[in-house]
């Protein structure tokens, strides 16, 4: 007869069966921590890059054979139209109107007397694009019915990264000269103490990881590594520091 101080072999190979599993627990635990904070620890690096790398300065100067503009903002119109009158290309496109905006009713908020017949000229209003995978195309299919072979492309700064992506990949055979917008209301440098701010270059740059991987795996099926917007690998993008 067992005594208290000499369990059965039943329960010691119940308790042997119990330790490891027991044991393994904070294991896993450590190994998925350990996996989170790399992830983050990549994701933060990443994002600094991301916004260290973004354009502070609208850059004069620049020259194609015509503009494109995406919507977003009053300012990327006016910068658009104010490249097309500077000689910075031929023709403008607008890309991603609303429907019930008509070509007068952006002619009509600039000053000059030859608004109108200056947009009616050599202005162009694509109404097809709803987001930046939408914009390359309407520029895509508009530059190719035009015969451009190079193209001024106006964002935002903060969504220049995403745009040339998307463009590059949308038309591989078109350099790409990138004219960001500038403004007082993001300013990338003060990024950590802005929290809105901070949420729209956070969305921006998951949003441009997507779109990249995305891309990659389009164009070559297995590779996950984002493109660099500096050097597309899938485009001649001019103008880049």
């Amino acid at each position: 007869m067992s005594s208290l101080a000499d369990p059965s072999r039943s329960e010691v190979a119940a308790r042997a069966g119990r330790l490891p599993r027991a044991a393994n627990g904070p294991r896993w635990r450590l190994a998925l921590l350990g996996v989170l904070a790399a992830l983050a620890f990549v994701l933060g690096g990443g994002f600094v890059a991301f916004v260290a790398r973004l354009d502070r300065f609208e850059e004069p100067g620049r020259r194609a054979d015509a503009v494109v503009v995406l919507t977003g903002g009053a300012e990327r119109i006016a910068e658009g139209v104010r490249l097309l009158r500077e000689g910075s290309g031929r023709r403008l496109l607008i890309s991603g109107m609303n429907e019930r905006t008509t070509r007068w009713d952006v002619a009509a908020r600039g000053a000059p007397d030859d608004q109108e017949a200056f947009f009616s000229c050599c202005v162009d209003l694509g109404y097809r694009a709803r987001n930046t995978i939408g914009n390359a195309l309407e520029a895509q299919r508009w530059a190719q019915a035009q015969g451009f072979r190079s193209l001024v492309v106006v964002t935002s700064s903060y969504h220049m990264p995403r745009t040339l992506a998307e463009f590059a990949h949308a038309m591989p055979e078109v350099a790409l000269t990138p004219y960001s917008v500038v403004t007082e209301r993001v300013d990338p440098d003060l990024w950590w103490r802005d929290p809105a701010t901070l949420r729209l270059l956070a969305s921006e740059y998951l949003k441009y990881l997507v779109a990249s991987v995305r891309i990659r795996v389009e164009a070559r099926p297995g590779s996950l590594m984002p493109p660099d917007w500096n050097e597309a690998p899938h485009a001649r993008v001019a103008g880049r520091r």
